[in-house]
């Protein structure tokens, strides 16, 4: 019995990971209960091919603590020789009735958010993200974002 039960987990390890041929680097980052408007995640990332193209996404886990339909993020692209290529992205967030968009069965939604595509890597790069998101008729961020549980970043193989 132990031996099949052994078998059955090597073989779910296998199809999990052998499902996802085109991710390269999928990291996230706990933010806590809210992601404060000071704090920026860093992604230290892998050295990659570069005879290779590849596509970039931002990743988020939310809840419905999230209030708001937008999320505005600013995403800086760090190179080897200090160059930084910095974007100001905005997304959607929920649905006109206010249901979160995303991935998941439960409160807890998982989004997948395009960021670049065709990116060639020579080097050692870092990937440095921060919210930016303001209420309506407000100059000021909002300083505790709630609903935003985890950041990530990932890297797929373009085809």
């Amino acid at each position: 019995m132990r031996i099949k039960n052994s078998g059955i987990l090597i073989l779910a390890a296998i199809l999990l990971f052998s499902c996802d041929k085109k991710r390269v680097f999928d990291e996230y980052k706990s933010v806590g209960s809210a992601w404060h408007k000071d704090s920026i995640i860093t992604f230290d990332l892998p050295v990659l091919d570069s005879t290779k193209k590849y596509n970039l996404f931002v990743n988020l886990r939310d809840n419905n603590n999230y209030a708001f339909n937008n999320l505005f993020l600013i995403v800086s692209l760090e190179t080897p020789n200090g160059f930084t290529k910095v974007d100001t992205l905005e997304y959607q967030m929920a649905n006109p009735d206010g249901s979160l968009l995303g991935n998941g069965f439960t409160d807890i939604k998982e989004s997948k958010l395009f960021y670049r595509a065709d990116v060639k890597f020579r080097g050692n790069y870092k990937v440095h993200i921060k919210q930016a998101v303001r209420e309506s008729g407000k100059v000021a961020g909002v300083e505790s974002l709630e609903g935003i549980t985890d950041v990530g970043f990932r890297i797929e193989k373009k085809d």
